[in-house]
């Protein structure tokens, strides 16, 4: 299986909702790095933190494919 065929196969229903959590944390740290105010460094590092950790996992959630099959195959049995 390809790497474009990972990404494109159905993605379990909890790593989509992981995924999704991690797009919310980059999002959050994407807007904190992005306000027009000086924020104390220990703020920027959290919220640089925040925009690689959610950026991996949702990679990594949605690169995680289900192979298994629906049904079983007829005429392959004992």
């Amino acid at each position: 299986m390809t790497l474009l065929q990972r990404v494109k196969a159905p993605t379990p229903r909890f790593y989509k909702k992981l995924r999704n959590a991690g797009l919310t944390l980059a999002g959050v740290g994407t807007t904190l790095l992005g306000l027009p105010v000086s924020l104390p460094l220990l703020l920027q590092q959290v919220a640089g933190y925040l925009v690689v950790a959610g950026s991996v996992a949702s990679a990594i959630c949605q690169t995680t494919s289900d192979t298994r099959p629906n049904k079983p195959e007829v005429g392959y049995g004992r």
